[in-house]
């Protein structure tokens, strides 16, 4: 298939123009576009099996290709160390104009839900899926900016009979919400290796799910906590037994005087977890609106390599190990690696597999979502690997 270059077709950005007396492959033009920093729409190209390859244009003529400025994107994450290049503008990002908005967590979801008012968004992996699988206009693209294990985040009262995951059979256990994804792995975890379904707790939620049109299937027995009470608050008045959270943060210091873990060496059964499954946690994904995806296809590839190469600089930072306060931390770090391999937080569909497919399977089986989704219906097409 070739391009008949001596015909109009537009470039990256809707510039039309004319280049008289070329007729080039699509090879040709990609490369071409790449050696000068142009992008090309290619489904607004002209192509012709009739034209043959003429003349191919050298740098001197790209004088009639012209620049256009960059697409102007919102995009909203949180502030973490390979983040923090995007928000510092530390990395270019060719062909975006890219603003980035870092707000917490809850702030970023709830303006997002409310009125989608970013074009991109970093979002709670459970409450994206089932945001997606409930006909949401938004689509992932796979980057994962914040991914923990969970079995730490179990915390037992301290003055409580549970000594193992399968006492949690009827007891009480806070959490955030049916779609925090903390409480999804949990949950995952508990029923597929512990054999404790979701149905045999009695679950508490302090917070809201933010999906339109989701009501509890009848299985589920859950709860909300009386307005204005946190979880924490709950198990230390004994009406929770268990709570489910995230154990970093200013007040985990506190939180110990009230509860201790379920897995007290949370690390070793967590790295166990990793060698025998092959799955590092998912928390988070960053979605596009997809009216940004289908009148600017090329996005979602430009977003990637942002962020991969925002993540890079980030392995590079950190490699000095003079830049962490921690006494041991190359030891850390030189045990991780031997653990996860050099890039444990890859920005690919094929490489995060398996907890990609878990991620679907777990939020089907406990009603996130209505059906079970497919990988390929949730990641942009330009994306996939």
């Amino acid at each position: 298939m070739k391009i008949a270059a001596h015909r109009s077709f537009t470039f990256c950005f809707g510039l039309s123009v004319v280049l008289s007396g070329w007729s080039l492959s699509a090879t040709q033009l990609d490369n071409i576009c790449r050696l000068h920093n142009i992008g090309v729409r290619k489904p607004h190209c002209i192509l012709d099996k009739e034209y043959h390859q003429t003349k191919v244009p050298s740098a001197r003529d790209t004088h009639l290709i012209y620049r256009m400025a960059d697409i102007h994107l919102t995009l909203s994450c949180g502030d973490y160390d390979r983040t923090r290049p995007l928000i510092e503008r530390a990395v270019p990002t060719p062909g975006l104009d890219l603003k980035v908005i870092p707000v917490s967590s809850s702030e970023r979801h709830a303006r997002f839900v409310t009125n989608f008012e970013f074009d991109a968004c970093e979002l709670q992996v459970a409450l994206f899926l089932g945001l997606k699988g409930r006909g949401a206009p938004i689509t992932a693209i796979p980057v994962f900016p914040h991914r923990r294990f969970n079995h730490s985040c179990v915390m037992v009262r301290l003055d409580s009979d549970i000594t193992r995951p399968e006492d949690l059979r009827g007891r009480r256990v806070g959490i955030h919400g049916h779609f925090n994804p903390i409480a999804l792995w949990t949950r995952g975890v508990l029923q597929h290796e512990f054999k404790v379904p979701p149905s045999s707790i009695q679950w508490v939620a302090d917070g809201v799910d933010l999906v339109p049109g989701w009501s509890p299937p009848p299985w589920l027995r859950i709860e909300r906590a009386p307005a204005g009470k946190k979880m924490q608050s709950l198990v230390e008045a004994g009406d929770l037994d268990v709570q489910i959270l995230s154990d970093s943060g200013a007040d985990a210091l506190a939180m110990n005087k009230v509860v201790r873990r379920l897995w007290p060496n949370y690390r070793e059964v967590e790295a166990d977890y990793y060698r025998r499954t092959g799955i590092f946690p998912i928390r988070e994904v960053v979605a596009v609106k997809d009216e940004v995806l289908k009148r600017d296809p090329e996005v979602a590839v430009l977003l990637v390599r942002a962020f991969e190469d925002a993540k890079q600089r980030a392995y590079r930072y950190w490699a000095d190990h003079r830049r962490s306060c921690l006494a041991w931390y190359g030891a850390e770090q030189e045990e991780e690696r031997a653990l996860f391999g050099p890039d444990p937080w890859p920005y690919s569909i094929e490489k995060n597999r398996v907890a990609l497919e878990t991620l679907l399977d777990y939020a089907f089986e406990q009603g996130l979502t209505e059906r079970r989704l497919d990988v390929k219906e949730i990641f942009a097409a330009a994306a996939l690997d």
